[in-house]
């Protein structure tokens, strides 16, 4: 598939700029020079903001300090994946002023009018966001009016050594990484000590796409089709279809796992906070991985509008999205927050990927309504064993 260089660009610019930094952790708290914006004096808004976002994915401090200084008390919900968010914003009255929507399901969602625009006047902090990473994300929301980038990373492998190492026996490690996922050569030995894949339809099949030698999100049933084939070889292998990834990872319940390097950076985190002794390693596939955008949007019928502008603008101060890349490992598109990205995190390569990686990932895209439903279909089939 064709990769925009402007991730090469990006790659090096977000890497150079955290590499050259020797600052600590700085902490999430709000500081006196930069309150938080307050909503319109007129307005008759209660101090609530409602917001559904993913699970594990947000720094421990951050919503206790908006609520600090703000004095609006927020209710925080979680989905498992997008296709449960999509469904709650097509039934309508969701009741989440603040929704997370992958790239993937976004364009389809401005499209349908179910998120509205933003008024980036009262986001002063818009400022701060890289201009690169906004340019890529206009593919999915033209001139950038309804979407401010949570974090982005890539959807690839991840392997817990020791026990892959064991399984696989003489056998060596392949060459590209995705083979240790989606060829029965690897996959018949590791199914061993377990592989998991994460458990929705589009964050396998693009993957899938991907090896096969197809777009990743081709919407053509012939190209689906042809994955299909290849993961019904696999699919006895397959031990966990996961929404928690990162307790199954982190655990040693799957050694070998197919999701986000983003989980994958917190569960070895968690791992080695827990001294499980579980060796955790995120691979950089041969042929590329698949780059995410999640996304902060304001839902159309959202009771709050002015206190979710006021989270979002809290959001971009560089001290609070630096705290989110410390603790989880997922890079923001925040770009003055990288000087407060600690020097461990900045030469990480499964949050800040080099150059030459970073060249060969398939950048986001969308799938129309009925590339969607044939996936799905595909998919439920594949996991279904038939």
């Amino acid at each position: 598939m064709k990769v925009s260089k402007l991730w090469l660009v990006l790659s090096v610019s977000l890497l150079a700029a955290a590499c050259s930094k020797q600052a600590e952790p700085t902490a999430a708290a709000p500081t006196a020079a930069a309150p938080v914006a307050a909503a319109p004096a007129a307005s008759t808004e209660e101090k609530v903001l409602n917001v559904y976002n993913w699970p594990d994915y947000i720094a421990k401090d951050m919503l206790a300090n908006f609520e600090k200084e703000s004095g609006i008390k927020v209710n925080y919900q979680t989905f498992e994946n997008n296709e449960a968010l999509q469904a709650k914003l097509v039934a309508g009255n969701s009741g989440y002023d603040i929704v997370v929507p992958g790239a993937v399901f976004a364009k389809s969602q401005i499209e349908a009018g179910l998120l509205q625009k933003l008024d980036t006047a009262k986001i002063p902090n818009v400022k701060n966001l890289d201009s690169d990473i906004m340019g890529k994300l206009s593919k999915v929301d033209p001139g950038n009016s309804h979407l401010i980038p949570w974090a982005w990373s890539f959807t690839t492998v991840g392997i817990n050594t020791k026990r892959v190492a064991k399984a696989l026996g003489s056998t060596p490690m392949p060459e590209n990484a995705w083979d240790l996922v989606f060829d029965a050569k690897y996959t018949s030995k590791l199914k061993s000590c377990g592989i998991a894949y994460l458990d929705s339809p589009t964050e396998i099949m693009p993957p899938a796409l991907h090896y096969v030698g197809k777009d990743a999100y081709s919407n053509a049933a012939a190209d689906h089709k042809l994955a299909a084939d290849m993961l019904a070889k696999v699919r006895p292998d397959i031990r966990i279809f996961t929404s928690a990834m990162i307790d199954d990872f982190a655990s040693g319940k799957a050694c070998v796992a197919l999701g986000w390097a983003g989980d994958f950076n917190i569960a070895k985190a968690r791992a080695v906070e827990n001294k499980s002794g579980e060796d955790l390693q995120v691979l950089l596939p041969k042929t590329g991985g698949l780059i995410f955008f999640d996304n902060l949007a304001i839902t159309k019928d959202a009771k709050h509008p002015n206190n979710a502008h006021a989270f979002i603008d809290y959001f971009l101060r560089p001290d609070v999205s630096a705290a989110l890349t410390n603790e989880l490992g997922y890079p923001t598109a925040n770009k003055a927050s990288l000087e407060k990205v600690t020097p461990e995190t900045a030469k990480n390569t499964a949050v800040f990927p080099p150059a030459a990686d970073m060249a060969k990932m398939v950048s986001p895209s969308a799938f129309d309504n009925a590339g969607r439903e044939s996936l799905s279909a595909v998919y439920t089939s594949f996991k279904k064993g038939k």
